[in-house]
């Protein structure tokens, strides 16, 4: 009875935590749906003039970005197959190559944001409100609003995915309770998915 008792209660905690998790990532998905939907609207009907904005977007950086997220994507995946095969070893050098890959995203959004910045790009700006028409305007407010917001689920999921790593170390999370490691790879591919939509939105529909 004991022994069922053990096996039982870390099995409701998982299945409690991982549905709170996907609760979570529910209101995420409304939130950047919202987003979404705002920016559809503004584009329909200013068409021309976020064609004209998203031409200022270094195509180069967002695919290169987008296929960082991918590869960070199938590492953390990985990172909790090899954990229920019980080797400790690779789980953590998975988690450390998925936190190394998201530390590159943010350098690379970094550098592009810095050079919006230094051709005086950014909400608010004299050079967004005096030579940008109001379409231009509206493109770039929702650029920075919805990549900002993306970029913060990145350092969250970052924190996330070291608070999980560092326990993975300890062995508290293991082959028999995964359930942080899960909820932190379930978090990294909401973050995944919003990039999947944010990419083709902003860089590649013109």
């Amino acid at each position: 009875m004991e022994n069922a008792t053990q096996h039982s209660d870390p099995h409701y905690d998982q299945e409690a935590s991982k549905l709170g998790m996907w609760l979570f990532i529910f209101t995420e998905l409304l939130l950047f749906g919202g987003l979404f939907l705002v920016y559809s609207i503004y584009r329909f009907l200013n068409p021309e003039a976020f064609r004209l904005a998203g031409e200022e977007l270094n195509l180069t950086i967002g695919a290169i970005n987008t296929v960082i997220l991918l590869v960070s994507s199938m590492t953390i995946a990985m990172s909790t197959s090899s954990l229920q095969k019980k080797n400790k070893g690779l789980t953590i050098f998975l988690l450390e190559v998925t936190i190394m890959l998201a530390l590159i995203f943010l350098i690379n959004k970094y550098f592009e944001w810095g050079v919006k910045f230094e051709h005086g790009i950014w909400p608010g700006s004299q050079h967004l409100v005096n030579e940008m028409s109001k379409g231009e305007i509206l493109f770039f407010g929702l650029y920075f609003v919805m990549t900002g917001l993306h970029a913060l689920h990145i350092i969250v999921g970052m924190i996330i995915i070291i608070v999980a790593l560092n326990k993975v170390q300890k062995g508290i999370v293991n082959e028999n309770r995964p359930s942080l490691l899960e909820n932190a790879g379930l978090y990294w591919h909401l973050v995944d998915l919003i990039w999947i939509f944010l990419f083709p939105l902003f860089y590649l529909i013109h």
